[in-house]
């Protein structure tokens, strides 16, 4: 059976990737992961914007795919961007085997408030679940509730669930079944 790997990138929190992994499963009913290597993000660093090139560390994550692999999806400390955006909470290879996405524009602190653990769980699974529907074809959702609705502010992410809505899933979850059992 194929996984749902978790590739820990920088300095992340074991406890959250260990939370993160059981309830990803849940929702895309594949089994999931956390991979036992880290990947240094350094390499995507660009000093003038302060800031890592999510595109490049997505084209590193390809030397982590193998034969038990679904998809890898890369949790990131760092404050990621494309070229195009002042900043990503994640990206994804459309169709593709690789997402990756970050903690660091999901955690309260960053917008000086205090540390609220149980909210970045919840803004974790759904900027996760969110990235892998992109691996799944899956494009923007009108509705505001499900988890493939377009999040520019962490508070869009608050509004939204952590699950797909009846028409995401049912465009997604019978492939992944297929996908993910093969072999």
């Amino acid at each position: 059976m194929k996984l749902l790997q978790l590739l820990p990138i920088g300095n992340v929190d074991d406890g959250l990737l260990r939370d993160l992994a059981p309830a990803v499963e849940e929702i895309l009913c594949v089994p999931c992961k956390v991979l036992p290597v880290r990947l240094d993000p350094e390499f995507a660093f660009h000093g003038e914007r302060q800031q890592y090139h999510s595109s490049e560390i997505l084209q590193r994550m390809q030397s982590f795919l193998t034969t038990d692999s679904w998809r890898v999806l890369g949790i990131a400390t760092v404050d990621l961007y494309i070229p195009i955006l002042t900043f990503v909470f994640g990206e994804a290879q459309m169709g593709g085997p690789c997402a990756v996405l970050s903690t660091y524009r999901l955690r309260q602190e960053f917008y000086g408030l205090p540390s609220n653990i149980e909210l970045l769980r919840q803004r974790l699974l759904k900027e996760a679940v969110h990235e892998l529907g992109h691996t799944l074809n899956l494009i923007h959702c009108d509705d505001y509730r499900c988890v493939m609705a377009s999040s520019h502010a962490v508070e869009w992410i608050d509004l939204k669930g952590s699950a797909l809505c009846g028409a995401c899933r049912s465009a997604v979850i019978p492939a992944t079944l297929v996908q993910a059992r093969r072999y």
